[in-house]
């Protein structure tokens, strides 16, 4: 496993701690899915996440804190649905995709 993958499993852990349990894991290169056109990356020692255009970053050594700040992000997301949404899951999922992100 690398040191990204390693770093994105704690992170994962952590998420799924704080109820966020629908993460997956993208590929083998340490991307985690937290919702749709939400996305976390470990790279340079930084905990990496972009949703859209807005990115942001968080000290990998961390990963509590920014599982705390993605859950947030996260909530948020599932509390008020970006306009962008519907277009985007149709996109990436088909019909299938319906209310749920």
């Amino acid at each position: 496993m690398s040191g990204s993958c390693a770093e994105i499993g704690k992170l994962r852990a952590e998420l799924v701690e704080l109820g966020v349990t629908d993460v997956y894991e993208v590929g083998d290169d340490g991307v985690l899915s937290v919702w749709i056109g939400l996305v976390v990356r470990f790279r340079d020692g930084f905990y990496r996440w972009q949703e859209g255009q807005v990115k942001r970053r968080h000290l990998g050594t961390d990963p509590g804190g920014c599982a705390i700040r993605v859950a947030r992000r996260y909530a948020e997301l599932h509390t008020h649905v970006p306009p962008w949404w519907e277009d985007l899951a149709e996109i990436l999922r088909g019909d299938a995709a319906e209310d749920r992100p």
